[in-house]
C-alpha cells in the first residue's frame, strides 16, 4: 500500500511505501505547543518506506531526543523524529481520515474540555458561503 501528503502549500510532499506503523495521539505540552493544539496526532513510519517527493522538511530540536520537521514556506508540522523511529502527523496524509489512532499518550496532560468536543453546538455557515472561499492549499493528491 502506498500513502501519500504533505503540507499545506504543497512544497513538502511524502510518499510512504508500506503498511504504516500505530497511529497515536501525544497530549504532552510538546505536543501541544508544536502543533498549536490540544494534541498531536501521529504515525509512525519505517524510514526506509518514506520518501520526500517534495522538498524535505525543515526541522527543529525540540528537546534532547526529539526533532520535528515542518514545512519552511507555510510551517504545517510534519515530523516527530528521534534516532530510532520517524512519526508523520496524521492530517498531513492526503487520506488522513483513514488513519485511526489505537493508543494515546500522556492522557494527564489533556485540557478537560477535550473530552466534550463533540457536545459543543454547532455554528452552521450562511448559506452558499463556502462557494466564496478560493483555496490556496494543495489538493490532496500529488499533481
Amino acid at each position: 500500500m502506498s500513502w501519500s501528503g504533505g503540507c499545506q502549500c504543497g512544497k513538502v510532499r511524502f510518499r510512504v511505501d508500506g503498511e504504516l506503523g500505530r497511529p497515536s495521539i501525544c497530549h504532552c505540552r510538546m505536543c501541544q505547543k508544536a502543533l498549536a493544539g490540544p494534541f498531536g496526532a501521529f504515525v509512525t513510519v519505517k524510514a526506509q518506506d518514506l520518501t520526500w517527493t517534495g522538498d524535505e522538511p525543515s526541522r527543529f530540536q525540540s528537546s534532547n531526543k526529539v526533532r520535528r520537521g515542518f514545512c519552511p514556506g507555510c510551517g504545517t508540522p510534519l515530523t516527530f523524529e528521534t534516532d530510532k523511529t520517524i512519526d508523520l502527523t496524521i492530517f498531513a496524509f492526503d487520506r488522513a481520515a483513514e488513519i485511526v489512532p489505537v493508543i494515546q499518550l500522556e492522557p494527564q496532560s489533556m485540557p478537560g474540555w477535550v473530552a466534550h468536543v463533540t457536545e459543543l453546538e454547532v455554528l452552521e455557515p450562511p448559506p452558499g458561503y463556502y462557494e466564496t472561499i478560493t483555496s490556496y492549499q494543495h489538493p490532496d493528491r500529488d499533481a
